[in-house]
C-alpha cells in the first residue's frame, strides 16, 4: 500500500481545453456552465496558460455577465466585497494592473474589448477584490491546488491565534471551530500561514490585506526565537534554498531536489535544531521528495523529526498537524510499525474529528488506514 494519498491520479481532464479536471462525468457536466467559455479561452491562450487568479478572475467576469449567484454569496455578494484599493502600496497596484492587462488577453475570444463590459466589471477593481478576498484552495494532504472566491466567508477577520479553521472538500469550503466559543465571541480564521516570525507575518498582512495584526501572539512576538534558532547564516542558507523550490514534474527533478535538501541538512547538523521553521520547512521538502521517489524509509526518518516542532507550532487542534501526523502514520504502517502507526494515526484521529470531521473524505481515509492497523496489531 502506497503511504502517499494521491487524490488526483483517477481525474479526468477536459478533452477541449485539457486543463480542467472532474472527478467524473457528471462533475464535469455539472460545471459545464462555468467552463464553457473559459474553455474557449485556454485552448485560445495555448500554451501560455495564465495564473490561478486570472483564471479566477475570469470566471467572476463570466459569472457577473450572466448575472447569475452562487451559494457562497448568501451573506456577502461579489459587489459588496471591499477592496482597499486607496491604501494598497504602488507596487502592488503595478502588479495588480499588469494581471489585469493579462486578463484581457486571457479574455479576448470571449470579450473582444473591455468596453464591451457593463461600467460596474472593472478588471483592475476584480483583481483588488480578489487580493484581498481571495482563499487558497488545497487538497486532502493541505497542498495549495488553486483560489478561490468565497464572498460570505470573506466576511470573517484574521487572527494569528484563531478560533476556527477552514478545510476544502473538493472546491467546498468548510468553516470549522477549534475551540469552544463563546455567546457573542467572533469568529476568526488566519488569513496566512503561521509558521513565519512576527515581522514577516505583519509584513504579509500590511502588503496583500492593508493592515497591521494586533492578537496576543502578535504582541507577545510568541515563539519568534524558537522560529529563528540556531546560527543565523546556516538559516539563511536554507530559507534561500527553500525559497528556490518549485513543484517538480518529474523524478529527475525530485532526485535534485532530495540532493539539495540532504546536503544542507547534512552540512547544518549541530547549527540548526529542528524547530527552525526553515529547517523544518526542509525537512518536509526531504519527506515529500523521498515519498514521490517511493524511499518510504528515508520519508519516515525526515517525517519523525517534524513531530515535535509541528506540536510546538500547532498546538490544539490544527489541520495541518493532524495531516502531518497522518502522513507519518502511514509511512510506519508501510514499514509494518504497527503499534507506533497506530498511536500515531490515533493521534491524528483526535485533532482530525475537530478539523476536519467525521463526514471528511480525508477522515474516512484515515478510519480505513486506522482499522487496518488496529487488525494488523491484533494479529501480532
Amino acid at each position: 500500500m502506497s503511504p502517499e494519498y494521491r487524490e488526483n491520479e483517477h481525474l479526468h481532464r477536459c478533452s477541449q481545453c485539457k486543463v480542467a479536471k472532474y472527478c467524473g462525468k457528471s462533475c464535469q457536466k455539472e460545471a459545464w456552465l462555468d467552463h464553457k467559455q473559459e474553455c474557449r479561452c485556454l485552448k485560445n491562450i495555448k500554451p501560455n496558460f495564465p495564473p490561478d487568479s486570472v483564471r479566477l478572475a475570469g470566471r467572476i467576469v463570466f459569472k457577473l455577465l450572466r448575472q447569475s449567484v452562487c451559494l457562497s454569496e448568501r451573506l456577502y455578494s461579489v459587489a459588496d466585497l471591499q477592496s482597499n484599493i486607496e491604501r494598497l502600496s504602488e507596487e502592488m497596484k503595478d502588479g495588480l494592473r499588469h494581471l489585469a492587462e493579462t486578463l484581457q488577453l486571457y479574455l479576448k475570444t470571449e470579450i473582444q474589448d473591455e468596453s464591451q463590459l457593463p461600467p460596474a466589471i472593472d478588471f483592475f477593481q476584480i483583481f483588488t477584490k480578489v487580493t484581498c478576498n481571495c482563499f487558497t484552495i488545497s487538497n486532502g494532504e493541505m497542498q495549495d491546488v488553486g483560489v478561490g472566491l468565497y464572498p460570505s466567508m470573506s466576511l470573517l477577520n484574521h487572527s494569528c491565534d484563531p478560533n476556527c479553521v477552514i478545510v476544502f472538500e473538493g472546491y467546498q469550503l468548510l468553516l470549522r471551530s477549534v475551540r469552544e466559543i463563546q455567546i457573542g465571541e467572533e469568529l476568526t480564521i488566519s488569513y496566512i500561514e503561521s509558521l513565519m516570525p512576527t515581522s514577516e507575518r505583519q509584513k504579509q498582512l500590511v502588503r496583500q490585506y492593508c493592515f497591521e495584526c494586533d492578537c496576543l501572539l502578535c504582541q507577545n512576538q510568541e515563539k519568534d526565537s524558537e522560529k529563528l534558532a540556531g546560527e543565523e547564516h546556516a538559516w539563511k542558507e536554507v530559507k534561500d534554498a527553500v525559497n528556490k523550490v518549485r513543484y517538480p514534474k518529474s523524478k529527475e527533478e525530485w532526485k535534485q531536489v532530495l540532493a539539495r535538501c540532504q546536503n544542507l541538512l547534512s552540512s547544518n547538523m549541530g547549527h540548526l535544531p529542528d524547530t527552525n521553521i526553515y529547517q523544518l520547512k526542509m525537512l518536509d521538502c526531504a519527506m515529500d521528495a523521498c515519498i514521490n521517489l517511493e524511499s518510504w524509509e528515508e520519508a519516515l526518518c525526515y517525517g519523525l523529526r517534524t513531530l515535535e516542532p509541528y506540536r510546538l507550532y500547532y498546538p490544539g487542534f490544527h489541520p495541518l498537524r493532524a495531516v502531518q501526523l497522518l502522513r507519518v502514520g502511514k509511512l510506519q504502517y508501510s514499514q509494518d510499525m504497527f503499534p507506533q502507526a497506530l498511536e500515531t494515526l490515533k493521534q491524528a484521529y483526535n485533532i482530525m474529528k475537530v478539523t476536519h470531521g467525521t463526514d471528511h473524505s480525508l477522515m474516512k481515509t484515515l478510519m480505513e488506514i486506522k482499522e487496518e492497523c488496529e487488525a494488523m496489531v491484533r494479529i501480532q
